[in-house]
């Protein structure tokens, strides 16, 4: 059954309301609109009926009735039938962008794998960070570590993970990218060389070649044979070899549901790459961004458990929501205070509230995970079920866990694919923008964080963009060059 707010509850939330400031009616609505705000008054509960409300109050029906109108118009009120209408926050009308991107009406993105924000969790997190928020008002506000509610929460999270961490061993970051670039400048640059796998995340290769550093890449081998179920994980050998012979600064991993594959390092690889990485003097950065994305319920140790050496990126984008903008870095002491040392460079410090709210979700970071790891499971496969129905052609690798599948395309059309694409109502990221040297343009990132009608569109508008080629072939010679988008 729904939950509800009986009129005498919500006459004690309401307090002393009616100042006299304004119409009542107004009053009422701003009172009621602050409560369902900072989560007093919870999102998706039935408010009074308006004649037992204004019996309560001692008021008229009629200002209780403009009071509830007012709050349908703003959104924070459905319509509901009669007039139980039921509490809520306004959602935007316009279509979502993708980071940096206005996209026309109607477009589906393909170019970044994130999903909506947990709703009801993430805005009750803030309402709770309002509540804590008055004890660090006399302070500055700058804290280039982090709030210490934050980095003690994330560090009780590797803690019991295997990885024993203190609060001195987190730096709080505005977001994984973030991470990433306070750890290039401090570790790499000046044509110094980082080791990568290959394909990787586009963001990260953009910061690499922004740092001044040589990219160092080494290719994970493609499916085995037995089909898109299996996954053979890292080349092992290549990578100890890449790491004996360049002796790079540091090397960029994904091990976790790697982005854009979705595959999962086992740890006995992960023990043979830490040795090999001390064994070159390699400082090895993982990105563990999409560990808590697990589908298939594969168990492996974090990377930082094979080795204190280990220096970890995580962040609240992917399970939480990439509007929190809450990443982190956990590293040996005295490495970490080369982080902080560099991170003071470049700002003095990430918003409190937001980071007073990240403590929250990260103690209960179970809490929204088992419905969200439901619907990606769905999600994932709807979208294997369509592409095999709609681009048999087409050989799909089935990730393990995290966003995206990787796609291997029958001819070499990934760019060609992302010119055409809007023309059928979809954006895409090119192939080439996940590795090297232009690799990968037989390959598509396709994200399952759509709802599985709209994946139908998006499949549907693949096969016919791939018509289109196919019956067209000198349409790839004679294509402009995809413009260079965000992804994410």
């Amino acid at each position: 059954m729904s939950p509800s707010l009986n009129p005498s509850a919500l006459a004690r939330l309401l307090g002393a309301w009616n100042l006299g400031a304004a119409p009542a009616y107004r009053e009422l609505a701003d009172v009621v609109r602050l409560l369902i705000m900072d989560g007093r008054i919870p999102l998706d509960v039935a408010l009074p009926s308006e004649r037992a409300l204004a019996q309560t109050l001692g008021l008229s029906r009629t200002t209780v009735t403009a009071a509830y109108a007012g709050l349908r118009e703003q959104g924070f009120l459905s319509a509901g039938q009669g007039s139980r209408g039921r509490t809520g926050i306004p959602h935007r009308t316009v279509p979502v962008s993708a980071p940096g991107v206005a996209l026309p009406d109607g477009i589906l993105d393909l170019a970044y794998a994130s999903l909506p924000a947990t709703g009801e969790v993430v805005h009750r997190a803030f309402a709770d960070a309002l509540t804590d928020l008055p004890a660090l008002l006399p302070g500055f506000g700058y804290d280039a570590l982090g709030v210490p509610a934050l980095r003690e929460a994330i560090a009780e999270r590797y803690t019991a993970a295997g990885v024993p961490t203190t609060a001195s061993q987190i730096l709080v970051t505005s977001g994984a990218q973030h991470a990433l670039n306070i750890v290039l400048r401090t570790l790499a640059g000046r044509q110094q060389r980082v080791l990568v796998d290959h394909p990787t995340y586009p963001n990260a290769l953009d910061a690499i070649r922004a740092s001044g550093s040589r990219i160092i890449p080494v290719p994970l081998p493609p499916p085995t044979a037995a089909g898109a179920a299996a996954s053979p994980g890292w080349d092992m050998d290549a990578m100890v070899a890449a790491l004996q012979q360049q002796r790079p600064a540091m090397a960029y991993m994904v091990p976790d549901f790697h982005n854009p594959t979705g595959r999962l390092m086992s740890d006995l690889q992960r023990r043979r790459l830490v040795r090999a990485a001390a064994a070159s003097g390699t400082v090895l950065v993982v990105d563990e961004t999409l560990r808590a994305l697990n589908l298939d319920g594969g168990t492996t140790s974090p990377l930082a458990a094979f080795s204190a050496a280990v220096v970890s990126i995580g962040s609240l984008s992917k399970s939480h929501w990439a509007g929190l903008r809450t990443g982190w870095i956990r590293a040996e002491e005295d490495l970490l205070g080369r982080f902080i040392a560099t991170r003071t460079t470049m700002d003095l410090g990430g918003p409190v509230v937001e980071q007073l709210a990240a403590a929250g979700l990260v103690r209960s970071l179970e809490e929204p995970l088992g419905a969200r790891l439901a619907t990606l499971r769905e999600n994932r496969t709807v979208l294997l079920e369509l592409l095999a129905e709609h681009l048999p052609d087409w050989q799909p690798e089935r990730p393990a866990g995290g966003l995206t599948v990787w796609c291997r395309l029958p001819a070499a059309s990934s760019t060609a694919l992302t010119v055409i694409a809007p023309e059928f109502g979809i954006r895409l990221a090119a192939g080439p923008r996940f590795g090297a040297g232009g690799a990968f343009e037989q390959f598509l990132r396709v994200p399952f964080t759509l709802p599985p009608d709209q994946l139908e569109t998006a499949v549907r508008a693949l096969r016919s963009a791939q018509d289109r080629l196919d019956a067209a072939p000198q349409l790839r010679r004679t294509l402009k060059p995809a413009p260079a988008v965000a992804i994410a």
